[in-house]
């Protein structure tokens, strides 16, 4: 009859919108749970990041896709939740330059948290000086320019040439100077074509992001 087939109808009608229900709730866990899952790897463990200039050659070039590691940054999470012990002197480190504002409203947080539409800008850059330590550029009579720390000149293989530098100005930060504490002079590989703490000064420790540990590609570059 017509009222058999309405009620049968509206059972088949209920089982969907509760199934639909069912699927929609599922789906809603499975967004969060990876959203959750983005956060906290891209937080505390690592994150992927490309190489989009020629500052750290020959070491990284353009296009460069590498990992950045995390974990070493949080020796004590609770108490200091910044880098401690490390980076050391070789580090290639990922980090915020300080004339860079970084917004704290809650979408401008959840970008840099998550990597999407994350439009703050980051540089990838050489640990040169450590906290304490008297830092100077030289020049020296075959034209080939030289890092000092301590008084001491700095064994560099990792730059593309001692030659190809920026010419040191009274705006730029070339020394002598003593790095302040908690504070480290970054410098690129590509020594004259780097924009690095000769021209911005010393980086504060709460503007390191992580390590840069291993380039996954292209595949001939692995390492």
């Amino acid at each position: 009859s017509i009222y058999k087939r309405v009620r049968k109808f509206g059972r088949e009608f209920m089982i969907d919108r509760e199934k639909l229900k069912a699927n929609l709730k599922e789906t809603a866990d499975t967004v969060v749970f990876v959203v959750v899952a983005v956060i906290l790897i891209r937080f505390f463990i690592a994150e992927l990041r490309w190489i989009p200039s020629g500052s750290m050659k020959p070491t990284l070039v353009e296009g460069d896709r590498i990992v950045v590691e995390k974990l070493s940054k949080y020796p004590n999470i609770i108490k200091h939740h910044a880098f401690e012990n490390t980076p050391k002197r070789g580090d290639v480190m990922i980090f915020y330059p300080p004339f860079v504002k970084l917004n704290t409203d809650p979408i401008s947080v959840f970008s840099r948290l998550t990597g999407f539409f994350c439009k703050d800008v980051a540089y990838i850059k050489r640990v040169i000086g450590l906290p304490g330590e008297k830092f100077e550029i030289k020049q020296n009579s075959n034209g080939a320019y030289k890092v000092y720390i301590n008084d001491k000149p700095l064994e560099e293989d990792y730059i593309l040439s001692e030659f190809d530098f920026h010419a040191c100005k009274t705006d730029m930060y070339c020394g002598p100077l003593i790095i302040p504490e908690g504070h480290y002079f970054m410098m690129g590989d590509n020594r004259g074509n780097s924009l690095d703490s000769r021209f911005w000064g010393t980086l504060p420790k709460e503007r390191l992001i992580g390590k840069a540990v291993f380039v996954f590609w292209p595949l001939n570059r692995m390492k």
